[in-house]
């Protein structure tokens, strides 16, 4: 490793927030090339790009459809979604409101989760599990520092530009046998299902959130992607198979999308549409691993682009 990268690596956060603060007037391009060199330590290849990482840079700047934006909606998806595999598969929304203030509190059950329709992971979600001892003002100001959070200034994620900012709260699940809302998280090319993750641990009081990945037939995949792998290996879903149909189903057409659901005592259910997996800035180990996602994603003829 060079002294240069080196210096990177150590200062990686740092020289990241300098670049958020100060790079809001730079060109999608130049900035993403920047802040790809911050966080993976290598320059980024646009007139060639062949590992995953790459190739979502290239689609932040070079395939842009309009509909991205209501897909990463997490308010406006439910009914796109609903249109192509049934509603059944939808959690219920408890109530919508464009402010966190402006949440009517009497209308929520005993338990609920809280959304922001911008965010992206676990960001500007809160859920409560008990209502009479639910802590209203720092939920107010959570959702609030997510509700303003642009994740598009960050790493350049068009799809969040200008999505509006709202408040869902929604149906609180739980499964029954893992006492947690576990995601799974299935890597979609053109409506074919390449491998997917599964996300554990991630209430867990003291303990980092757990990511596994496997193939499309539940093999264990040996490789690690911003968190630990789990010491027992989470067990296959039970509606396995249905989650891989309707995640086929919902990237039709799609060069890569990552299709989330989460399986509620033996019911599956849809969680989000990601298009840009840590916003393709996050190290496979071992390397390899980027190379072999990246040769799953056939990149469109890029003559019919937004101009960035």
């Amino acid at each position: 490793m060079s002294i240069i990268n080196k210096v990177f690596a150590q200062h990686r956060s740092g020289f990241s927030l300098l670049l958020q603060k100060f790079g809001r007037w730079i060109p999608d391009k130049p900035y993403l090339q920047m802040m790809f060199y911050i966080q993976m330590g290598k320059r980024l290849n646009l007139k060639n790009p062949h590992t995953f990482s790459e190739k979502l840079q290239w689609m932040k700047l070079y395939n842009r459809k309009p509909e991205y934006s209501m897909m990463v909606d997490k308010y406006a998806v439910k009914d796109h979604v609903a249109g192509i595999i049934g509603r059944e598969y939808i959690i219920p929304t408890l109530g919508v409101w464009n402010r966190p203030e402006d949440i009517d509190w009497d209308s929520l059950p005993h338990q609920f989760v809280l959304k922001t329709t911008n965010g992206g992971g676990s960001k500007g979600v809160v859920i409560c599990k008990e209502k009479d001892s639910f802590d209203r003002k720092k939920a107010v100001m959570e959702l609030n520092q997510a509700f303003h959070r642009n994740i598009y200034k960050k790493f350049r994620e068009w799809p969040y530009k200008d999505i509006q900012a709202r408040i869902i709260a929604e149906q609180y699940m739980e499964d029954n046998a893992t006492k947690e809302l576990r995601d799974y998280k299935f890597f979609c090319f053109d409506g074919k299902v390449k491998a997917l993750f599964i996300a554990s641990d991630r209430m867990a009081n003291g303990e980092e959130t757990k990511f596994d990945f496997f193939d499309e037939n539940y093999h264990h995949l040996p490789l690690t992607n911003g968190h630990p792998n789990a010491d027992v290996l989470p067990t296959k879903p039970v509606c396995f198979e249905k989650m891989k149909e309707l995640s086929a189903k919902l990237s039709a057409g799609i060069p890569h999308v990552r299709v989330d659901f989460y399986e509620v005592n033996g019911k599956v259910y849809f969680g989000e549409l990601t298009f840009f997996h840590w916003s393709g800035m996050k190290p496979f180990v071992p390397e390899n691993w980027d190379t072999q996602f990246g040769e799953w994603i056939h990149l469109p003829n890029s003559h019919s682009c937004s101009n960035t």
